[in-house]
C-alpha cells in the first residue's frame, strides 16, 4: 500500500500540473476512440502500450477477457458494451488476450482450479475456445498450447461480441469495426488477426484490418 500512497502523491505533485489542462477538459466529458477489451492480468496496461491519455480508452477488463453470449450471464461486460457502442458512440472495439495467460491456464488445466469455484464458474463462457484447443492443439507442448489458446479465445470472444443487440446493430449499419490483438508480455509486441491471411502477425504502423465473419485461426503464428 505504500507504493500506491506513494504513487498517488507523486501523481498529484508532479503529473497532475503538467496534465490539468486534459483532466478539466475530461470533467466535462468522453470520447473514447475504442472499447479496448483485455484481461484483468496485471502485467498488461492497456494505455501504456497503446501510448494513449486518460478518455482515450474506454477499457473493460476481467478474467480472461470473456464476453459471455447474449444472455448467457448478468455480469457488467454487456452493459459496458452495449454504453460503449450506444451512450459513447465509439466505432472501435479491440479484444486483446496476451501471452502466459493465467486464465487461459485454467481453462486447459481446470484440476488446477479445485479452490477457486468461481473462477472456474467464470471459464465455462470460454468452454468454446477449450473445445477449439482439444480439437486442434491437443498434441502440443504446454506452452505452446496456452499461447494458441490465447489467440483461439480472442477470436471467440468476438464472435460471441456479435451476439449482443448493440453491436449486431453497429456492425449492421457499418458504423463499428472488431478487431483481434494478442499482447506478449516478454518482448512488449502486439500481434493483430489478419483475416485475409487467417492468422495473427506483428502489428505494424498501418491501421490493422477489421475482422469479418467467421473469424477463424488458420495457421499458427510467432505470437
Amino acid at each position: 500500500m505504500h507504493t500506491l500512497v506513494d504513487g498517488i502523491r507523486y501523481f498529484q505533485r508532479q503529473v497532475l500540473p503538467a496534465k490539468l489542462g486534459l483532466f478539466q477538459r475530461l470533467a466535462a466529458g468522453q470520447q473514447p476512440v475504442a472499447l479496448f477489451i483485455t484481461c484483468s492480468d496485471s502485467r498488461i496496461n492497456p494505455n501504456l502500450i497503446t501510448h494513449t491519455e486518460p478518455g482515450d480508452l474506454f477499457i473493460l477488463r476481467n478474467a480472461g477477457n470473456i464476453i459471455p453470449a447474449h444472455g448467457a450471464a448478468n455480469g457488467g461486460e454487456g452493459a459496458t458494451i452495449e454504453f460503449a457502442v450506444v451512450g459513447l458512440g465509439i466505432s472501435d472495439i479491440i479484444v486483446c488476450g496476451h501471452t502466459h495467460c493465467g486464465a487461459i491456464k485454467g481453462l486447459l488445466y481446470p484440476e488446477t482450479l479445485q479452490q477457486m469455484p468461481t473462477v472456474s464458474a467464470w471459464l465455462s463462457h470460454a468452454q468454446a475456445t477449450r473445445q477449439v484447443a482439444d480439437q486442434k492443439y491437443a498434441n502440443l507442448p504446454p506452452e505452446v498450447l496456452v499461447n494458441l489458446t490465447v489467440q483461439e479465445n480472442v477470436l471467440v470472444q468476438l464472435e460471441n461480441l456479435r451476439t449482443h443487440p448493440a453491436v449486431a446493430a453497429a456492425l449492421a449499419r457499418d458504423n463499428l469495426k472488431l478487431h483481434g490483438w494478442v499482447y506478449k508480455i516478454e518482448t512488449g509486441q502486439v500481434f493483430t488477426y489478419h483475416p485475409d491471411a487467417g492468422q495473427f502477425v506483428a502489428l505494424t504502423e498501418r491501421l490493422p484490418a477489421p475482422i469479418a465473419p467467421p473469424a477463424q485461426l488458420k495457421n499458427a503464428c510467432s505470437v
